[in-house]
């Protein structure tokens, strides 16, 4: 009756020996799968610790190694994801405010040339009535030359209006690709 208690003993430091091993291993693994930066869930640090998946959830230690290292790398995953959005959306609103401060300047300086054309027609009809024909002649000059500016800066404030509506439509295309992509990433840590 003697052997039957040591031999128990004996095989309970075995398997407590083997389960420390395993433990050991299923640490190394997840330390490299870090540091590959791989996929850290139940089957593939199985895999790679050359463990069953049984052993990873019926073992409490082996247990809690995976679903913390599962956790930080998926709080990893989300801050990283975050700041990729966060990055993205600074981006395009950054785009939008400039097109936006180009059209405002640019509206606010056609007013005042279309203020200045208006004066200075009618400073050409007050001189028209009194000033000889070579002065008459620059003045219309000065006026073709402030239409054709006039047009010039219509033509700038057309192009802006254009980028600024192009900048809020890959605003709001990002915004629904990110969407997508957060609802994706959703789906797969599941």
């Amino acid at each position: 009756m003697s052997s039957g208690p040591t031999s128990t003993t004996a095989a309970i430091a075995a398997r407590r020996r083997q389960a420390e091993q395993k433990i050991a291993t299923v640490e190394k693994a997840i330390g490299q799968l870090r540091r590959e930066r791989g996929r850290l869930a139940v089957r593939a640090v199985a895999e790679r610790a050359g463990v069953s998946a049984t052993f990873l959830c019926e073992n409490t230690a082996a247990r809690r190694l995976v679903k913390n290292a599962v956790a930080d790398s998926r709080s990893r995953h989300d801050r990283h994801g975050q700041a990729e959005h966060e990055h993205v959306e600074a981006t395009w609103r950054e785009r939008a405010l400039n097109v936006e401060a180009g059209l405002t300047r640019t509206q606010k300086e056609a007013l005042a040339r279309r203020q200045w054309i208006g004066e200075l027609m009618g400073q050409i009809r007050d001189f028209d009535q009194m000033v000889p024909g070579e002065s008459v002649q620059f003045l219309i000059t000065e006026n073709t030359t402030l239409k054709r500016r006039v047009q010039q800066l219509t033509g700038e404030h057309r192009k802006l209006q254009e980028r600024l509506e192009g900048a809020r439509s890959n605003l709001r295309f990002a915004d629904r690709r990110i969407a997508d992509l957060e609802a994706q990433s959703l789906e797969q840590d599941r």
